[in-house]
């Protein structure tokens, strides 16, 4: 008897890569899905942290993509690994700090390594031509396939017959004519075939969760770069980029002020890691401090905190400061005035 053939799909969580597995399952393939965590796809987090967004679903998209399909899912921590994409893209960055043909390549490269590994027969992506400007054009498709090593053993489901016949396709294992020619942004062939399906409550199937793609979360990695004078970054730093008000009143220290109660109660988890101020005559913010305040420096911060509280308008605030070694100073201050907060400083 032929074994049943095997394959891996790359599950982000979105409707694309939910439908490019159904539709290669419905061929009698063996369909196990991969999600590679970045640290940088983290909506859920601040959905969770945030009191306005409470509402919204908190879920983690890939594990209900998974369970709609009823498939297992490989759920593969490539935070550091990643870092090298980020740092240095060899076709560069799309409109903001997101690397996104050299994240799929990338991708796409360690699914392949991991087909090798498990004995699977080939990858599954919800790619769709000309869908996404950098990484899904007709022209940076092949360029995915040859820089990645995976070559015709990649299947794009969903685009599959506007591309030259795969490996999979070549072989009888997947039955080309059941495959789609999506192409363009439109998302409503998609939702279309979402409903022949049955699938509802999927994830924004214009959106991706990559943080790298927001223009405001991208200024405050850049300016998080600058002010360490290293292109580095941890797992907390990318966390912490999407929590707060992010002031940086001079080149030395920023301030991350919480925007509400939850964001409060995030932050303070980080009290023991960072100096941090916060108001004790008045209601207010919690605030953490990154990077190395002086003396001149802590008062000004702290006049910046009580901006922000509730005794905004009178004269004296009363605001507490813990260093680095955990020792607290009160410091009356009186607070900034809302025309000397420049608009440069807020990131």
């Amino acid at each position: 008897m032929t074994r049943q053939r095997k394959a891996l799909a790359l599950i982000s969580g979105g409707l694309d890569s939910l439908l490019a597995a159904k539709i290669v399952q419905e061929q009698d393939i063996h369909v196990e899905g991969v999600n590679f965590f970045t640290g940088f796809c983290v909506e859920g987090h601040t959905h969770a942290i945030r009191k306005k967004d409470r509402k919204k679903p908190k879920r983690n998209n890939a594990l209900w993509v998974a369970e709609q399909l009823g498939i297992k899912l490989h759920i593969i921590d490539i935070v550091d690994e990643y870092k090298d994409v980020v740092f240095n893209p060899k076709y560069g960055y799309g409109a903001h700090l997101n690397p996104c043909l050299d994240c799929k390549i990338f991708m796409v490269r360690k699914a392949a390594e991991w087909i090798e590994e498990h004995d699977f027969d080939f990858v599954i992506t919800g790619e769709v031509v000309g869908q996404r400007p950098k990484s899904q054009r007709k022209d940076t498709m092949p360029v995915v396939q040859r820089d990645s090593g995976i070559g015709a053993r990649l299947l794009r489901p969903l685009c599959a017959k506007n591309l030259p016949p795969t490996f999979p396709e070549c072989e009888g294992w997947v039955d080309r004519r059941k495959l789609f020619d999506f192409s363009g942004r439109s998302r409503k062939p998609q939702m279309a075939l979402a409903a022949r399906y049955g699938f509802t409550d999927y994830a924004q199937p214009a959106g991706g969760c990559c943080f790298l793609t927001d223009e405001q979360y991208s200024v405050k990695l850049a300016d998080l770069w600058k002010a360490r004078g290293d292109r580095q970054y941890e797992l907390d730093d990318i966390l912490l980029l999407k929590v707060g008000r992010h002031i940086r009143p001079v080149p030395h220290y920023k301030l991350i002020v919480a925007r509400e109660e939850g964001e409060g109660n995030f932050l303070q988890g980080y009290r023991n890691q960072y100096p941090h101020l916060r108001t004790v005559s008045h209601g207010g913010p919690f605030t953490l401090i990154d990077g190395n305040p002086g003396e001149e420096d802590i008062e000004l911060a702290a006049r910046i905190v009580a901006r922000y509280s509730q005794g905004k308008q009178v004269d004296v605030v009363e605001v507490e400061y813990t260093d680095c070694h955990g020792v607290a100073h009160i410091l009356p201050v009186k607070p900034l005035a809302a025309h000397e907060i420049p608009r440069v400083w807020l990131l």
